[in-house]
């Protein structure tokens, strides 16, 4: 039987509560920290935010990781990374920590280079409440409706959170959305293309570019949530074909 989105991605749920990633830590590969000899540009403080796609989890390095390599490789620059990734977070759980958090907001407003990803979790818990016949209303998705919406709202404040920090006139700002489109069966298919569509509205307007990463183009772990590190290379490479404006224009 095909799963749908709520079993999909509760896996993810249950997955990373033994990952053993760490909420908030902050990691620096020496490798994307060391500039070629004679490149070497601008140093550069990179801050990821998101969910466990953004701490890694389900590989050795994840798209933060490898998208520090591409900003090292593409420009020259020297790039510290400050990973604050939360395996299991959710929207709501982000933007209170944006708002409340002084030190994800100084780390914000020292940064050069800033991506975000958020929404599966969302997803994920009023998924797996349809599942299990509680989401209520009378068509039994009620739950899905309130979760998208309150996400689209999550999401618009997020981005301004971020923007309140740090300009795209002076800061890399990229996000890659929910990290990528989960699959999703039948009426619940819409419930996902919503979000999708608001988030990519949200990034125009805003002039953040961003990148619609459908799951059929990820490589997944074997829980079949969470990439591999092909599935994390290809999130990092759509990220890199965005260019490295406005701070290293093409």
């Amino acid at each position: 039987m095909l799963r749908t989105l709520g079993v999909v991605i509760l896996v993810s749920l249950l997955a990373t509560a033994c990952s053993g990633a760490e909420p908030g830590s902050s990691q620096q590969d020496e490798e994307t920290r060391r500039a070629p000899a004679g490149r070497e540009t601008a140093s550069w403080d990179y801050v990821a935010l998101g969910d466990s796609l953004a701490a890694g989890v389900g590989a050795e390095r994840g798209y933060v990781d490898l998208y520090a390599a591409h900003l090292r490789n593409g420009t020259g620059a020297r790039v510290r990374v400050s990973n604050l990734g939360v395996s299991g977070q959710t929207s709501s759980e982000l933007l209170d920590a944006l708002r409340k958090d002084d030190s994800m907001r100084r780390a914000i407003e020292g940064a050069e280079v800033v991506t975000f990803n958020i929404g599966l979790n969302d997803l994920g818990h009023a998924g797996a409440a349809y599942e299990e016949g509680t989401c209520g209303g009378e068509d039994g998705e009620e739950c899905l409706r309130e979760a998208v919406k309150a996400l689209k709202d999550n999401w618009d404040a997020i981005a301004a959170e971020v923007l309140g920090l740090r300009s795209t006139g002076n800061t890399i700002i990229r996000t890659p959305g929910l990290g990528y489109t989960p699959r999703a069966e039948g009426g619940l298919e819409h419930y996902v293309s919503e979000v999708n569509r608001h988030i990519a509205s949200t990034a125009r307007s805003k002039s953040v570019p961003h990148v619609e990463i459908p799951a059929g183009e990820v490589g997944m772990s074997p829980d079949g949530v969470h990439p591999n590190d092909a599935g994390y290379a290809t999130i990092a490479d759509r990220l890199r074909a965005l260019g490295f404006g406005p701070l290293h224009p093409r």
